[in-house]
């Protein structure tokens, strides 16, 4: 052993020791481990930041702002209208997203399926009051397993396919992948559903409680009924089922002016009525977008929207010094001086008699108000209010949820057939986004989990200086030694586990380079069929489930779910084992040795 090669092991074992302890955060770890690796040799200074700009880094930066368009677009309220039910049971509600991220992933690359999902999952989570991080790694997972069914489902099954076709004359095809990746993905989707999420720890941090201020007194608010709207004709009442499933309660509605009670549930709509109703302000958001309705001054959002880059949705505190105290947005001229529109009033628990921008503000109301996205502080600071913490509101711009949905679908399905490399596909789907206003210019690099990107920008190359240095072939060179003379189906399982031990340390794609060539040496050396061992790499490589670095969409989960280091490895560890077992049975089945 070299002594590059004992220091390299010597600081991943630290990396990991750290990162299991928790003390600091992971991209302080990752960052420090490099920057060291660099003093102390092992990794060469002009290849130190290469890892910034690796395809995997590029891919989670570019997918979580495309995830953010999705939101913005209305297409994850869409999904979720569908096909989410929040007053599913937790269970339930994760077997079946996981059956659609399974599904989705075989036939798109499954970090694209995550990205889809991802919103509508916490979005979910959001509405039946808990937090998404016991719904999050159960999906993560599932669109993994998903990956394994087919060629195009994830990177490692594209690599053995060609490393198939240089050492042994033919790729692997489309499907060839479908009967192992699809039983072992079904045994870990059922696992998963019912017993593998009730692992999770269920800490009280931030990022499992969900936003504190969702459990804020509700608003009253109006939207209106525009001119071409579907609804006029009907009655109030049925529009219960959609008020129910968004979480809004509908209290009355004004015409003319005047508010209607008693009769209005039987009351047929008419453009023009604004309809009164009490909720948080993305329950009222996505009321709006499901139904197409406008906010209560809409030609003053058509100015807004053609003055600016965009519309943006703030909360600020009523005091007494404030200049609409004692008076209404009407009287203070909200709308002509400021370009504003307020939406709702919050007045913990009392009611509102008169319409919203004419009914005389108090101190201690939180106003909810849409302003041009450029101009909040503005607003706020002439308003004389106390902004609240800013908790990431934003308009759904409902118009463009097909145009979101067809570049994001256009750029998969380009991808997919390998018209275009993915971190590309996505990357155009960014541009689109932000020309399309989809997501506004100044909220581009919000959305990018910063901790995430410097971790997988530092432990990159630290796993190729593993590689350059010679330790994988040391792992290799000990693995063929430790196998002789051993049956097939052991050497087989051996090498699995191996595979899939270096895939939750390594980038799952170096794993899958590294591994497939040692597993059709192995074959070759015993005389049998390589490719039980190449399906065996396969599915290996893909099972990362131990760490968050392993797999880019672990990767992608741990900030919005709030996890640690150490959580994957509580549901991730039997899962790997269900995998190897329920997989080496299935591949000698379908790909006798």
């Amino acid at each position: 052993m070299t002594q590059d090669q004992i220091t390299l092991f010597a600081l991943f074992g630290l990396v990991f020791a750290l990162l299991l302890w928790g003390r600091w955060r992971y991209d302080v770890i990752a960052f420090s481990a490099l920057m060291a690796g660099v003093v102390l040799g092992v990794v060469e200074t002009k290849n130190a930041f290469d890892g910034f700009g690796h395809p995997a880094t590029l891919v989670v930066a570019l997918v979580l702002v495309v995830s953010a368009g999705l939101v913005r677009s209305g297409a994850v309220f869409l999904i979720t209208r569908t096909l989410v039910d929040s007053a599913r049971s937790l269970g339930a509600h994760i077997a079946l997203m996981g059956l659609i991220g399974g599904v989705l992933s075989a036939f798109m690359n499954n970090v694209a399926a995550l990205a889809l999902l991802m919103p509508v999952d916490i979005q979910t989570a959001r509405k039946a009051g808990r937090g998404p991080g016991l719904s999050l790694m159960p999906l993560s997972f599932a669109t993994i397993l998903g990956g394994m069914a087919t060629l195009i489902g994830t990177p490692p099954n594209i690599i053995i396919a060609a490393i198939r076709e240089d050492m042994l004359g033919e790729p692997f095809k489309m499907f060839d992948f479908a009967p192992v990746g699809s039983v072992t993905a079904i045994a870990g989707l059922i696992f998963v559903a019912l017993i593998g999420w009730r692992l999770i720890p269920q800490g009280e941090d931030e990022g499992r409680r969900g936003n504190p201020m969702d459990d804020y007194a509700a608003y009253i608010a109006e939207l209106t009924v525009p001119e071409d709207s579907k609804l006029i004709g009907k009655r109030l009442g049925e529009l219960l089922e959609d008020s129910e499933k968004a979480d809004v309660a509908i209290l009355g509605l004004v015409r003319d002016g005047k508010r209607r009670y008693g009769t209005a549930q039987n009351a047929g709509l008419r453009a023009g009525d604004a309809l009164v109703l009490e909720a948080t302000p993305d329950a009222l958001d996505e009321f709006r977008s499901a139904l197409s309705l406008d906010f209560a001054d809409a030609k003053r959002e058509e100015h807004l929207r053609a003055d600016g880059d965009g519309l943006k949705v703030i909360e600020v505190v009523v005091t007494e010094q404030s200049r609409i105290n004692g008076k209404t947005a009407q009287s203070i001229g909200l709308a002509w001086r400021q370009r504003s529109v307020l939406l709702g009033i919050s007045r913990r628990g009392k009611n509102i008699k008169k319409e919203v921008r004419k009914t005389v503000v108090e101190t201690g109301d939180i106003l909810l108000i849409l302003v041009p996205q450029d101009n909040a502080n503005d607003v706020t600071e002439w308003l004389g209010c106390l902004p609240l913490a800013a908790r990431g509101l934003a308009v759904t711009e409902d118009k463009k949820t097909w145009l979101a949905i067809g570049l994001f679908a256009a750029a998969v399905a380009a991808a997919s057939v390998g018209i275009i490399y993915l971190p590309v596909a996505l990357g155009i789907v960014v541009v689109a986004y932000v020309l399309a206003r989809i997501v506004p210019l100044s909220e581009l690099y919000t959305h990018i989990e910063w901790p995430v990107v410097v971790l997988l920008g530092s432990m990159i190359p630290l796993g190729a200086a593993l590689e350059s240095s010679g330790g994988t072939e040391l792992i290799a060179g000990a693995l063929v030694e430790l196998t002789g003379g051993m049956p097939p189906w052991a050497v087989l399982t051996i090498l699995m586990v191996v595979t899939m031990t270096l895939s939750d340390v390594l980038n799952n794609t170096a794993t899958a380079i590294v591994a497939a060539p040692i597993g059709i040496t192995m074959a070759q050396t015993m005389g049998v069929n390589p490719d039980p061992f190449l399906m065996a790499v396969a599915v290996a490589a893909s099972c990362a489930f131990l760490t968050p670095i392993g797999h880019k969409n672990n990767t992608l989960i741990l900030g919005p779910g709030g996890y640690s280091f150490g959580d994957y490895w509580r549901m991730g560890l039997p899962l790997e084992i269900l995998v190897v077992a329920v997989s080496i049975p299935a591949i000698l089945t379908f790909w006798p040795l």
